[in-house]
C-alpha cells in the first residue's frame, strides 16, 4: 500500500459570496485572525504527513503563489528594525512545504479542478481539502482520514452533520454499515434539498482518494450547476470500489459564507490566549451598546 504524500488544495473559485472583496483578493486569503485560510490548511496537510501540495488556482489567484514565496526585501526591512517575531512568521511561511501550483483554465466545478492535478499525483493515493473548512482537534481531521485509508486500502470523505436548514449546500451520504464513526455507504447525494436528504451527515472538505477518482472525474458529466462535481464522481466510483466516510473528531468551522467566516474569526481568536481575555472584553462592550442602540 502507498503512502499518502501528496495533497491538492482546490483555490479557483471565484468567491462570489464575499463580493465585492474578492474581486481583486483571492478568497483564501481572507484572513483568520492574522493567516490567511489558505496557510491553515496548508498547516494541517503538513501536520497529517503530507510531504508535498499542489495547489489548483485560477485568474487572479497570484496573491496566494506570493503568500508562500519569499520576499527577501521585506525580510532585510524586518531584520534591520529587529523585529524578530514578524520575520519569523513571515520566514515560516516561506519554509512550510513543497508547494506546485496548476491553473484550472475555465471554471468547471470542483471536480474538474481537482482532475487538473492528475498529472501531479500520478497513481498515488493523495488527499483534497477545501478551503471554506477548517477544523481543530487534537490528532488532525486529514490524519484521521489517512488513519482510515491506511486500515481499508480505500477513498474515504469526512462527515459531521449539519442543520437541516444547510443541507442543501453539501454533498450527504446515504449511511449503511456503521464501525465505530466509520460508514459504509450506499450512496452520495450532490446538494440534495432538506426533504430528500438520506440523512443529515454531510461532507466536510476532506477526503483521501485513491488515484482511479481521476478515470471517474474524466467520464463525469455535468451535474447540478451545471459544474463536474465531485460528489458524483465519488457516487460513480462507490459503486464499484467502496468510498467509506469518516465522522472525524474535532470541531468543524465554516469560512465559505460571510456570517460563518465572521464567527470563525472570533472562534480562532478565543483560542487564542493573547487574544482570549481582550477579545470577550471588547465583545461584552459592543453587544451591550448594540442592545442600548436598539432599545432607544
Amino acid at each position: 500500500m502507498k503512502k499518502v504524500r501528496k495533497a491538492v488544495i482546490p483555490a479557483a473559485g471565484l468567491g462570489t459570496r464575499f463580493l465585492p472583496v474578492t474581486k481583486s483578493i483571492p478568497k483564501e486569503m481572507l484572513p483568520i485572525v492574522n493567516k490567511p485560510t489558505i496557510q491553515i490548511i496548508v498547516e494541517e496537510a503538513l501536520k497529517s504527513g503530507i510531504e508535498d501540495i499542489i495547489i489548483v488556482t485560477g485568474k487572479g489567484k497570484q496573491a496566494i503563489e506570493n503568500h508562500f514565496d519569499y520576499d527577501a526585501e521585506l525580510e532585510r526591512h524586518l531584520s534591520e528594525q529587529g523585529k524578530e517575531e514578524q520575520l519569523n512568521a513571515i520566514q515560516h511561511v516561506s519554509n512550510l512545504a513543497n508547494i506546485h501550483y496548476v491553473r484550472q483554465k475555465e471554471p468547471k466545478g470542483l471536480g474538474h479542478a481537482i482532475s487538473c492535478a492528475r498529472t501531479f499525483i500520478g497513481d498515488e493515493p493523495f488527499a483534497v481539502l477545501l478551503g471554506d473548512d477548517l477544523t481543530y482537534s487534537e490528532e488532525p481531521c486529514l490524519k484521521q482520514l489517512i488513519k482510515q485509508y491506511e486500515k481499508k486500502e480505500c477513498s474515504v470523505v469526512g462527515v459531521q452533520p449539519v442543520p437541516t436548514e444547510e443541507i442543501s449546500r453539501y454533498g450527504v451520504i446515504d449511511p449503511a454499515e456503521k464501525e465505530h464513526r466509520l460508514y459504509r455507504v450506499d450512496s452520495f447525494v450532490e446538494k440534495p434539498q432538506p426533504e430528500e436528504a438520506p440523512s443529515n451527515l454531510a461532507i466536510i472538505g476532506r477526503y483521501v482518494f485513491t488515484p482511479e477518482i481521476f478515470t471517474y472525474l474524466e467520464k463525469q458529466k455535468e451535474g447540478k450547476g451545471g459544474e463536474i462535481q465531485l460528489t458524483d464522481a465519488i457516487e460513480a466510483m462507490n459503486e464499484l470500489q467502496s468510498v467509506f466516510a469518516y465522522q472525524f473528531e474535532g470541531q468543524r468551522y465554516d469560512a465559505g459564507e460571510p456570517l460563518s467566516f465572521l464567527l470563525t474569526n472570533i472562534s480562532f481568536a478565543l483560542e487564542d490566549k493573547e487574544l482570549r481575555e481582550p477579545m470577550l472584553k471588547e465583545l461584552k462592550k459592543l453587544i451591550e451598546k448594540s442592545e442600548l442602540h436598539h432599545t432607544s
